[in-house]
């Protein structure tokens, strides 16, 4: 049985969540089952994480063990089973966001310590990070949607790493600076090949 499994990451304010939404459309119209998903996911531990992402008394190595344990959940009883029926899996973030947050994060987080936490999980077919500079993607965003991670100094290092890790791991790069229509056309372009190597057809 075919199947798929796409990551769209990058910094908070980056449009990984229009940009995942905008590509499970372009899938769906091509008449493909695809499942649309997120991290934190809606697990209860994912519930709590999104209490303690405003919460900047929370140790940074409590974010990194919650989000793995959140991450184990949403593979194995959610994109694990989807991947299993066929689908083309879609998540709005993953690994690649816990090991850039966490490690820039503290000094006692290393990239090693956070991929080995996660060592239980799949990882993806396909990830393409979503690449933005910080004082454009924080001005999308008003002061109540506002997470502890997002200032300029900090996503700063955090969109230097993430492109690190692009370029080490091979992971694509589009730049989310541009009209939405033009980035989606670009992110379908990178999906497109890989799809139809796997055996998925396109009506075009």
């Amino acid at each position: 049985m075919v199947n798929f499994f796409i990551v769209i990451d990058g910094i908070d304010g980056s449009g990984t969540t229009t940009h995942s939404r905008l590509l499970t459309g372009f899938l769906e119209n091509e008449g493909f089952k695809v499942y649309l998903t997120q991290e934190p996911s809606n697990s209860e531990i994912g519930i709590l994480l999104r209490k303690f992402l405003k919460n900047k008394d929370i140790p940074p190595i409590t974010d990194a063990l919650l989000f793995a344990a959140d991450r184990n959940i949403h593979y194995n009883n959610d994109i694990k089973k989807k991947l299993d029926e066929g689908y083309i899996v879609i998540s709005d973030r993953y690994i690649e966001s816990s090991i850039v947050y966490q490690s820039t994060q503290s000094d006692d987080i290393s990239i090693e310590w956070v991929k080995n936490i996660n060592k239980f999980i799949g990882w993806p077919d396909v990830t393409i990070i979503l690449d933005i500079d910080p004082k454009i993607s924080l001005a999308r965003k008003t002061n109540e949607d506002l997470e502890k991670f997002e200032n300029t100094s900090f996503l700063s290092k955090v969109r230097n790493l993430y492109l690190a890790r692009a370029k080490q791991e091979s992971y694509h790069v589009v730049s989310s600076d541009d009209i939405i229509e033009f980035v989606q056309q670009k992110i379908q372009r990178l999906i497109v090949d890989p799809l139809k190597s796997r055996g998925f057809l396109f009506k075009n």
